[in-house]
């Protein structure tokens, strides 16, 4: 196995062109598990840690540019305010070491389905893009278009995540997981949950419930058109039972989970209607806030 390491981006992106199976490695939280148990066995690993810009990030004010490699516990210290949804779910990642370690460009370039980021980029909105960057060029692809399958993405062998750009919050956000304990757990599966109310739609992010993380597309336009019918972002007026109820059902069947392990198929799917049930109920009574405290 050869052992790649780069002390520029040119030259990480050279490497990368020239070794397109190298296996990209910054936290290694979870290469390293794989490796050990000898799942994973790449030709060449390419050590990312000593390119500083993929450890940066900006905020325009409108949207945050994450580096790749910006560990999960300076996303918690650093980014609560304008990524509130990413900050929550980075709060359920691992242990303090892992946090300490672990990347969102990390998570993306796992592709896996129970990857804790996922359901938060996804309710971010379709704005969220993975900047994939090689020797021909930069590629913008939208977070709707990343995920193929089952720890497939749609980068070419040699393109390397260099950030993530994220809108801003204009609204509330969260997210809930369910795990098999309280902490160091992957998850049995995972919602996130936002309001934009700047263009009137919610967004919506599955984790851990299908082959690949993915929206709750119905439970989005369902409860948009609820709000914008019922002028309910102007009045912030309590939505009702009924529909707290029925956009748990959508979401509940925007999944399409399995049997394994970690739960059963139907467990996910009740798990996941009560997730939404909750994160609305949440982002809802906050948002109502925010309306009596600007009148």
């Amino acid at each position: 196995m050869e052992f790649l390491r780069p002390a520029t981006w040119d030259e990480a992106l050279a490497a990368k062109a020239e070794h397109p199976t190298a296996l990209p490695v910054s936290g290694g939280t979870d290469v390293m598990v794989e490796m050990n148990f000898d799942v994973h066995r790449p030709s060449a690993i390419l050590d990312l840690n000593r390119i500083t810009e993929l450890t940066e990030w900006t905020d325009d004010g409108d949207a945050v540019r994450l580096g790749a490699a910006v560990p999960y516990a300076r996303i918690i210290d650093e980014l609560s305010v304008p990524l509130p949804g990413l900050a929550l779910a980075a709060h359920t990642v691992g242990s303090p070491q892992i946090r300490n370690r672990g990347s969102v460009g990390g998570n993306l370039g796992a592709a896996s389905p129970a990857g804790d980021s996922h359901p938060a980029l996804l309710a971010a909105g379709r704005d969220v893009l993975v900047e994939a960057h090689s020797v021909r060029g930069v590629r913008l692809i939208p977070i709707d278009e990343f995920y193929l399958g089952v720890k497939r993405n749609s980068l070419e062998p040699d393109e390397l995540i260099r950030a993530v750009r994220i809108p801003v919050a204009d609204g509330p956000q969260q997210f809930s997981k369910i795990g098999t304990r309280n902490a160091m757990v992957i998850a049995v599966c995972a919602f996130g949950f936002a309001l934009h109310p700047k263009d009137g739609t919610v967004g919506t992010g599955i984790g851990s419930a299908a082959p690949t993380p993915r929206r709750a597309v119905e439970a989005e336009e369902y409860l948009g058109g609820v709000l914008a019918e019922r002028g309910l972002w102007e009045s912030g007026e309590l939505l009702g039972p009924e529909v707290v109820q029925r956009f748990g059902e959508l979401v509940k069947a925007a999944a399409s989970p399995i049997d394994d392990v970690r739960g059963t198929a139907d467990y996910r799917r009740h798990a996941l209607a009560v997730m939404a049930r909750r994160t609305l109920t949440w982002c809802w009574n906050d948002y109502r806030k925010q309306i009596r405290s600007a009148a």
